[in-house]
């Protein structure tokens, strides 16, 4: 069972969607309270008396035509202010005896104060308050002590606090809904970028791992197609080769995937990323597929990843470690489907100062067999704009040529 807290919501609503029906009984509510007013007497033996007087036809007259006005009182809060000043000066000059028109006027101020900014407000205010008193004490029929001018002083007074008083909570409170929208937006902005960089992660390692192992198996199949027949302890040799790369493309595609599982999985993979420790079983595999590969401290520039990392000495960080590796396997990967046959690399991995400097060299051509790097439009490229990616995301550079 539940329970509605506050009955008066509907009510609430319904009054927000039709503020032109709200002014309209606010008006009611002040016509009544005026007329009422009216019939009293604030100088009785025992304080106010009702009964004992009664408003003149010019004081009704005054008090519909102010409640009539304030209908209109927030799609034009100033010109509502005028005329129920207007109306009440009329009022307090002529009226015998007095009725509270001035009450007109004190909704009308506080809607101003509640509409406009601080220095209109009290700029207004204090030119109503004190025209209105001044009027009541020196023209009106009552002595210019009398306690009702001193009451226009203080209800135009507090009319005018109030309004601004309620137009400061509500900028308050917007500020704050606002902050709250704004830290939301940019919470859900930096959620939808972190997810999109770790996708695009996973994708160039998925590609990494796939391009390498599947030309490796590409390579050594074909290898053992061709020589089945006259030489097959080659073609087991190859075939040996093919099941060691597809069992390495299993574990890396495993790993990979698994970085998807939930931390506290147990099939989440435990195995540390690939890096250059691992840099000899990697040529090793290239080699293993044909492709001679030296490795070599220093070469001269050719295509070159650099990245920054911290300090002169130390381990390199995992993710420049991590990156040097992908972007090794996958330059070789491109020298051995795109350089042509007979094709030799060379692989340079050199500490400059606070960078670490990765070449790979081939002296591949355009052989028979050779096709053309594929360039970064559609259709080709991702290697190369995989390689950019790594290395400009740890504030380094990649070329090629």
């Amino acid at each position: 069972m539940t329970t509605d807290l506050d009955p008066f919501r509907a009510t609430r609503r319904w009054l927000r969607a039709h503020p032109l029906a709200t002014d309209a009984l606010l008006a009611f509510g002040v016509l009544v309270a005026m007329v009422v007013g009216s019939f009293a007497d604030p100088h009785g033996p025992h304080g106010p008396t009702f009964g004992t007087r009664s408003p003149d036809p010019v004081s009704v007259v005054l008090m519909v035509l102010g409640a009539a006005v304030l209908v209109l009182r927030r799609r034009r809060p100033m010109a509502v202010l005028a005329a129920t000043n207007a109306l009440s000066l009329l009022e307090l000059t002529t009226g015998e005896p007095r009725a509270p028109v001035a009450m007109c006027t004190v909704i009308a101020l506080y809607t101003l104060g509640a509409h406009t900014d601080r220095p209109t407000t009290w700029r207004v205010g204090l030119l109503t308050m004190t025209g209105l008193t001044g009027v009541a004490m020196l023209a009106g029929p009552l002595p210019w002590y009398a306690q009702e001018n001193i009451g226009i002083f203080a209800w135009t007074g507090m009319a005018a606090a109030a309004g601004d008083a309620v137009r400061s909570r509500r900028a308050f409170v917007d500020a704050i809904r606002e902050r709250a929208e704004r830290a939301e937006r940019t919470r859900e902005e930096e959620a939808r970028r972190r997810v999109a960089e770790e996708r695009l992660r996973i994708a160039r390692d998925l590609h990494d791992v796939v391009a390498h192992h599947i030309a490796l198996v590409n390579v050594q199949a074909g290898v053992a197609a061709h020589v089945m027949d006259k030489r097959p302890d080659q073609a087991k040799e190859a075939l040996a080769h093919v099941r060691e790369a597809s069992r390495s493309a299993l574990n890396e595609l495993r790993a990979t995937v698994g970085l998807l599982r939930q931390s506290g999985d147990p099939e989440a993979p435990t195995e540390p990323a690939p890096g250059l420790a691992r840099l000899d079983e990697l040529v090793d595999t290239f080699r293993h597929a044909g492709l001679p590969v030296q490795v070599a401290v220093d070469m001269p520039a050719g295509a070159a990843v650099r990245a920054g990392v911290d300090g002169d000495g130390g381990p390199l960080p995992a993710a420049v470690d991590l990156a040097a590796y992908r972007v090794i396997q996958e330059a070789l990967t491109n020298v051995r489907k795109h350089a042509g046959p007979g094709a030799r690399a060379e692989v340079s991995v050199v500490r400059v100062g606070p960078s670490v400097e990765v070449t790979v060299l081939d002296d591949g051509g355009t052989g028979a067999d050779s096709s053309p790097l594929p360039g970064p439009g559609p259709g080709g490229g991702h290697g190369l704009l995989g390689m950019r990616e790594r290395a400009v995301a740890l504030g380094g550079t990649c070329s090629t040529g």
